[in-house]
């Protein structure tokens, strides 16, 4: 199994990470900027069967080179089986006093790097029987959701990742690649603490992450082109 996972250092990324590398057999390239976290990770599951691929970048320089990454991950894989855009970008501030930077980066990070990542890992899929693209948005960018204050351009800019997700089901359905998205609500991550401080959440980075897990595995064969919200709350 050939997997590349974003924002794959800490919170649920990391945890999708090692549920593929426990599982054994796979080749799993991790995407983050925390480079340190990412080679440990690959030095403590040396003996699991599976071959991690650290790639330390950060996704907001992407529009700016946008095959800088990718050429390095055609190197290392000749086919992709999944792809899970999973890193995100938050910034917390009321409606009034966001700026146009705030917004700009969050696109960038939230909407256009998983669709220039998409775009240019493309030729990889057509050697995979699986070819199943994942996209994480987040209830705050699910339609009818509550809404929260300080939060609109992190919850416009998921909302653009959900609809990227059911245009490029269509766009994408005669190459025989799945795209779905999962929106989920309050996992208790270092992002969840920046919206709301002192929350508890009753979601666990640990269970969200077995759930993607098994969701990429399976869920590419029976659907396409869905936005499914995954929440106990929101927050």
């Amino acid at each position: 199994m050939n997997v590349i996972i974003t924002g794959a250092s800490k919170g649920i990324g990391y945890q999708v990470a090692t549920s593929f590398i426990r599982a054994g057999n796979s080749r799993i390239g991790m995407i983050a900027r925390r480079g340190t976290i990412l080679e440990d990770l690959k030095k403590e599951f040396t003996s699991s069967g599976s071959e991690i691929f650290p790639y330390v970048f950060d996704l907001d320089t992407m529009i700016d080179q946008p095959h800088k990454l990718t050429e390095r991950i055609k190197r290392d894989f000749d086919h992709l089986d999944i792809l899970i855009n999973n890193a995100g970008f938050l910034v917390n501030k009321p409606f009034t006093e966001l700026q146009a930077e705030d917004y700009i980066k969050s696109y960038r990070i939230n909407f256009l790097a998983p669709a220039l990542l998409i775009r240019n890992l493309l030729p990889l899929f057509s050697g995979s029987s699986l070819r199943h693209i994942i996209n994480i948005s987040s209830m705050g960018g699910y339609q009818g959701s509550e809404k929260f204050p300080g939060l609109t351009a992190y919850s416009a800019s998921k909302a653009a990742l959900s609809n990227l997700t059911e245009s490029l089901a269509v766009e994408l359905k005669d190459q025989g690649i799945h795209v779905n998205c999962l929106a989920p609500g309050a996992v208790q991550t270092e992002m969840l603490a920046q919206a709301f401080p002192g929350f508890k959440a009753p979601v666990t980075p640990e269970d969200m992450g077995k759930f993607i897990y098994h969701f990429a595995l399976e869920a590419g064969k029976v659907m396409n082109g869905k936005v499914i919200p995954v929440s106990l709350s929101i927050p």
